[in-house]
């Protein structure tokens, strides 16, 4: 009999794993509590696309993307900008969000994936202290692991016993609150086609306005909950810098909450693991996480197969929890620290840091270029490096504490990243899991 696998929730990292698995042989049922044709939001989202190669899949069509315009920068003064320059080989493509959906559906279906739609994952379902399934509206389904691929606030995640060393809650400055809409065009703007605002207004957000041809996209992201007033002042705030900016909604307009912090410290438990949105590895600097979600997705689905005993249980999902670390996770936990202090600087500071060319292309790209993020982060911790690229700082005392601060914790974060349990032990895992997230307090 085929080990029965439940993906809680229709991420798209949860998604492509039960399709690698389903493909070989595993039973493997996704329950979403969307209609079908509700699944992604009414806006276009922006991924590597290697992440689809990683796991089996193709380029969707050639008519279903766009590659993405390289982003440009504006401090919060607008006196200074720094454009991206991501490489050839790592642009990112555009597509809308329905479209990434029916590609990656209809993958997991060819492979074998079972749907449930319309079905709202509750609760987990506890035998001792392993999870042996989920509790739905309709009752209770068991299986031999779940996925939990069910988002920022996943009631299977909140609901797991306290001594799992599993963060429950999102706290502040890990999710940001975001407004997007699609506005009608009203003029041509020549050069930045990708905008975005720093401190916008003096106000602790960032907006950005991106041109795709025939309307103008724009989001508006802060760290506290926000509505509709707001967003028409700073729509009208955003006109007067932007004149392609209309005044008719086309689509969208929606809120929703965006996970903008390190990846979760304990991923596993037994009979549990936990990927995208619900284990928060989207990038902390944008918030994009669809490529690590699948990238994640081929790790967990080679673990799962190499149980060949079937248990699921932390000890053997810990190769899960390390594989993704290595591979993705090191990488992120020291950009949520740089989001982070980047929320500790004035408006003022952060003009200071543009205007002496202490932030730069190089740190701009940071969060699509992985051999960017690596070279910023070997800056930040070499102190030749660090004062070759930050002499600036120097001449304002303020910056130079915050930059120095930063700079340590990166060291801290990655330290305590390299000193994972090699395996797994609650007692240990526990300890240190305590240290890693001290790292983002």
């Amino acid at each position: 009999m085929s080990k029965k696998i439940i993906v809680a929730g229709g991420g798209h990292g949860g998604i492509a794993a039960g399709a690698i698995l389903a493909e070989n042989g595993y039973d493997v049922t996704v329950y979403e509590k969307s209609k079908r044709e509700d699944m992604g939001y009414d806006w276009t989202d922006i991924f590597d696309r290697k992440g689809l190669f990683v796991c089996g899949m193709n380029m969707p069509a050639e008519d279903k993307y766009l590659f993405k315009n390289d982003m440009t920068f504006f401090n919060p003064s607008r006196t200074k900008t720094v454009k991206q320059h991501v490489p050839a080989d790592q642009l990112e493509i555009q597509m809308e969000r329905k479209d990434i959906y029916d590609h990656i559906i209809a993958h997991a279906e060819k492979c074998g994936v079972k749907f449930k739609y319309e079905t709202a994952v509750e609760a987990p379902v506890m035998l001792g202290s392993r999870v042996a399934g989920i509790k739905t509206a309709d009752g209770i389904e068991y299986a031999d692991l779940v996925i939990d691929a069910a988002g920022i606030n996943s009631p299977v995640r909140k609901d797991l016993p306290s001594c799992f060393g599993i963060q429950h809650e999102v706290e502040k400055y890990e999710q940001f609150y975001v407004y997007r809409g699609f506005f009608n065009k009203t003029a041509e703007v020549e050069g930045d086609k990708f905008r975005v605002f720093l401190f916008f207004e003096d106000k602790l957000q960032v907006c950005w306005i991106a041109d795709d041809g025939t309307h103008t996209d724009v989001l508006i992201g802060r760290f506290e909950p926000f509505g509709m007033d707001e967003v028409e002042e700073t729509l009208e705030s955003l006109r007067r810098v932007n004149p392609d900016l209309g005044t008719e909604l086309l689509r969208g307009g929606q809120f929703v909450n965006i996970p903008v912090r390190q990846p979760l410290g304990v991923l596993v438990a037994d009979g549990y693991a936990a990927i995208g949105d619900s284990a928060f590895m989207t990038v902390p600097v944008i918030g994009s996480g669809i490529a690590n979600s699948l990238k994640a997705a081929r790790i967990l689905a080679d673990t799962v197969m190499g149980d060949k005993n079937g248990l699921y249980n932390a000890d053997t999902l810990w190769k899960y929890q390390r594989g993704f670390y290595k591979n993705l996770g090191n990488g992120l936990a020291p950009l949520a620290i740089i989001k982070l202090m980047m929320t500790k600087f004035t408006p003022r500071e952060l003009d200071y840091l543009f205007e002496q060319e202490i932030l730069n292309s190089d740190d701009m790209t940071i969060g699509a270029d992985s051999n960017s993020l690596w070279s910023f982060v070997r800056d930040m911790l070499d102190p030749t490096g660090l004062k070759k690229k930050f002499s600036g700082v120097m001449k304002d005392f303020n910056v130079m504490v915050k930059v120095t601060k930063m700079s340590s914790k990166i060291a801290a974060v990655i330290a305590a990243t390299n000193a994972m349990p090699l395996k797994y032990d609650r007692t240990l895992v526990n300890a240190w899991v305590k240290t890693y997230n001290a790292c983002f307090k």
